[in-house]
Parts: C-alpha cells; sequence; structure tokens
C-alpha cells in the first residue's frame, strides 16, 4: 500500500517545488519500556506506603503507553489515573498545580471528556520537551498518589535528563 505522505512527497520533488520549513515536524515519545519501568516504579513506591493503586504513563497525545494496577486497587483507578494524566497533558502542568491555578473553571475542567482536575498528574519531560505524563490513583488522597508518581520519575530520571 502506498503511504500517502510518502506519494505526496515524492510528487513535491518531482514537481520542483521547495518545502517550507515547519511541513516536517521531529517528534520525541517516550519509549513503551521506559512508560512501563515507571508504572512499576509508581506502583512499587506505592506499595512500600502500604496503598494499592493503578499508574497510568500517556504520550504527549494522551494515548497509553503502558498500564499497570495493583491486585486490590479498584477497577476505577485505571479511569482515574488515566485523566488525571490527561490533565498534565492539556495544561503542561502536574494536576493538582492546574486545579489550584484554575479553580475558576475547575468544575467545568472535570466535564471535558478524559480530563480530571486531581492531584496525582505529574508531566514527564526530558531536554525541554514534554513527553508525556503519568497519573496514579488508588492512594488515600491525591497527595500521595503524587508522591508515588514523583518517585516513579525520580528513579528514571538521570536518563530522562541525558536522552537525546
Amino acid at each position: 500500500m502506498i503511504n500517502p505522505r510518502t506519494s505526496l512527497f515524492a510528487l513535491l520533488l518531482i514537481l520542483g517545488l521547495p518545502l517550507i520549513a515547519g511541513d516536517i515536524v521531529s517528534h520525541k515519545a517516550i519509549s513503551p519500556d521506559l512508560a512501563l519501568e515507571m508504572v512499576k516504579h509508581a506502583l512499587e513506591a506505592c506499595r512500600k506506603r502500604g496503598y494499592q493503586v493503578t499508574a497510568v504513563v500517556v504520550a504527549g497525545d494522551g494515548a497509553e503507553v503502558a498500564l499497570m494496577r495493583d491486585v486490590h486497587a479498584s477497577r476505577f483507578t485505571i479511569q482515574i489515573a488515566r485523566e488525571k494524566a490527561n490533565a498534565v497533558i492539556l495544561s503542561g502542568i502536574a494536576s493538582g498545580e492546574f486545579r489550584d491555578n484554575r479553580r475558576d473553571i475547575q468544575q467545568e475542567m472535570n466535564h471535558v471528556n478524559g480530563v480530571l482536575l486531581l492531584q496525582g498528574g505529574l508531566p514527564i519531560s526530558a531536554g525541554g520537551y514534554q513527553l508525556g505524563a503519568i497519573g496514579v490513583s488508588g492512594a488515600p488522597g491525591g497527595e500521595r498518589d503524587e508522591l508515588c508518581a514523583k518517585d516513579a520519575i525520580d528513579k528514571v530520571q538521570d536518563r530522562l535528563e541525558f536522552a537525546d
């Protein structure tokens, strides 16, 4: 099957039309292996504190890359963790910080499909790029969810800092 993008590029080359800067976009993404490692670290961090949680890592577009739910974490924690991470993707900042900064629209934002303004979602960044977000749900309180998410990021921070 012919890729339409490849065909368009070939046509432009044949016609001698120049590509305009910005026509081709580079994209950095978190690897599935690193995302899986991060959700494992989040679960381990919460287990050490006595909590059963779900952790989700989403890519920069909000698509799930890795998800892990501990044995006794409610199935509802899957959706909550995902929607906390999506709040980070929407705002570019921690979900709790977004909630605190925009209390004026918090109720409205909680009606946006797939976004939940609760503490427990953190951005994942490397080299000035937001690669995605991690969301955790299931601990008694969002501040505890966020601690587990932060522990997961801290465990891989060296790898994130030295990513190209």
